[in-house]
């Protein structure tokens, strides 16, 4: 399980989370939610240790990920997709994928977790000696999700999957993120479209100025009252 208790974080001087709380059940997808500038992000990157926490405690499995360097989160399985592809434009589509299992621990089950990448994207097959620069934005996300998943992490984090994508493409996308659930992985998506993240998510919550506002199992979550929080001030 990831907990996050009564943590604190932001940019120097700025705060951006104040004494959050959430839990992350393992096999399960967690859907967070909120509008721009609720803390999302910040929340992500506090925990993938891109940001220092100044107050609170981060733990997987009981294990403390305060102060872990974000290079080493490999180590405890941990992958995130960050939000804007942040795709090696230069490089070919399966030397993308490849940078996805770069650490010593990862490069003996890369080829197979390459196979398996070109089996849930078969479109990147396709690709594969193609630039990334040259692909279009949901291929992209697509080769942006593949690369995080060739690590094979126990928690995956995906950081705005949908942003900026054709409604063709953020129905694959959901297609997708509903097989990685199926295969018990323990996944942590932040998105702004409510309907489909609610209707993927086993969890879901709410963030507003930097605090959760609403934590509930997504099976209870009313839609009309869910958008009622999200938008008041």
């Amino acid at each position: 399980m990831l907990e996050v208790q009564n943590v604190r974080a932001g940019y120097g001087a700025i705060n951006v989370l104040w004494d959050l709380s959430l839990s992350v059940q393992p096999g399960k997808l967690t859907t967070i939610i909120g509008q721009n500038g609720a803390g999302k992000t910040t929340l992500l990157r506090a925990i993938m240790g891109l940001i220092p926490v100044s107050q609170g405690s981060i733990t997987l499995d009981g294990k403390p990920l305060n102060g872990m360097p974000t290079w080493d989160m490999n180590l405890v399985s941990m992958a995130m997709i960050p939000e804007g592809r942040m795709v090696f434009r230069d490089m070919t589509v399966e030397e993308n994928l490849m940078m996805g299992a770069f650490s010593p621990q990862h490069r003996a089950g890369a080829a197979a977790n390459l196979e398996k990448s070109y089996v849930m994207f078969p479109r990147l097959r396709e690709r594969r000696k193609q630039l990334a620069g040259s692909l279009s934005g949901g291929e992209a996300q697509m080769l942006a999700m593949a690369r995080g998943l060739m690590s094979d992490p126990k928690v995956l984090i995906i950081d705005e999957p949908s942003l900026g994508l054709a409604p063709v493409m953020v129905n694959e996308l959901f297609e997708i993120l509903g097989r990685l659930k199926q295969d018990g992985r323990t996944i942590i998506l932040v998105e702004q479209n409510t309907h489909r993240a609610v209707g993927v998510a086993d969890h879901v919550y709410l963030m507003q100025s930097g605090k959760v506002v609403l934590s509930q199992a997504a099976s209870e979550v009313s839609l009309d009252h869910l958008h009622d929080l999200y938008f008041a001030r």
